[in-house]
Parts: C-alpha cells; sequence; structure tokens
C-alpha cells in the first residue's frame, strides 16, 4: 500500500530534521545495511584464516602443538566465514559490491560476472561449433 501525499510530507520532513539534528546518526544509518556485520565478520574471518594458515607453515617444523592451534584457528575462522557467507547470501553480496570500494569506482562484480557468463555462452554454443 503506497503512502498518501501527508504520509511522504511527514516523513521527509523527519528525515530533514535528524539531518539538521544528528548528521553524523543520519550518515551511519543511511549507509548501515542488514548485511553490514555479516560482511565486517567475513573481512575478519578471511584474514585470520589466513593467519592461520600462515602460523601453522611457519610453526609446524618447530613444534606440532603451536601447529595443532594454528590449525583449529584456521578451522574455526573458516566455519566463521561459511556462517557469514550464509547470511549474507546473493543479495548481500551483490549489495556489498555495490556499496564497497568496487562499486563506488564503478566496477561491479554483478556486471564482470554476468560479461564472462555471456562471453562462455557465446563461445561453447552448438551452432558455431559445426
Amino acid at each position: 500500500m503506497p503512502l498518501s501525499e501527508d504520509e511522504e510530507r511527514i516523513l521527509l520532513e523527519i528525515e530533514e530534521s535528524l539531518y539538521e539534528s544528528d548528521p553524523e546518526l543520519a550518515r551511519e544509518v543511511s549507509e548501515t545495511t542488514v548485511y553490514t556485520k555479516s560482511l565486517k565478520n567475513l573481512k575478519w574471518s578471511v584474514l585470520v584464516f589466513f593467519l592461520g594458515v600462515a602460523c601453522m607453515l611457519i610453526t609446524l617444523s618447530i613444534s606440532f602443538v603451536v601447529a595443532f592451534f594454528a590449525f583449529l584457528l584456521m578451522l574455526f575462522s573458516a566455519l566463521a566465514i561459511e556462517r557469514n557467507a550464509r547470511n549474507l547470501g546473493r543479495t548481500g553480496i551483490q549489495q556489498a559490491s555495490q556499496s564497497s570500494m568496487w562499486g563506488e569506482k564503478g566496477i561491479k562484480l554483478g556486471d564482470s560476472s554476468q560479461k564472462f557468463r555471456d562471453l562462455m555462452k557465446e563461445r561453447f554454443r552448438r551452432d558455431n561449433l559445426g
């Protein structure tokens, strides 16, 4: 059900007063999405995973026990990556790619993957083979 003109006007006035009274909060609310926390956790999990890999490779020749704890760190961060990727889903990943630094520069991950799919479809079409 669409909003009436009065309701739209009232919402616009509330938004303008928010920008005037607390511009920092207004900026934060406009940039925050449902997927922001999952994306941040996903980035940290990937970082911890690679630190675990490096730590395991470095300490494997020194101590098996320390390398095992590095492996456990990798395991738990891989589980966190999987959980946060599930929370993001396809919509969250598309939204994150549009709002991240790639999206600001005009490079969208969805566009490049679509171009790649189109290129592969064109290359492997049956009527081109004959």
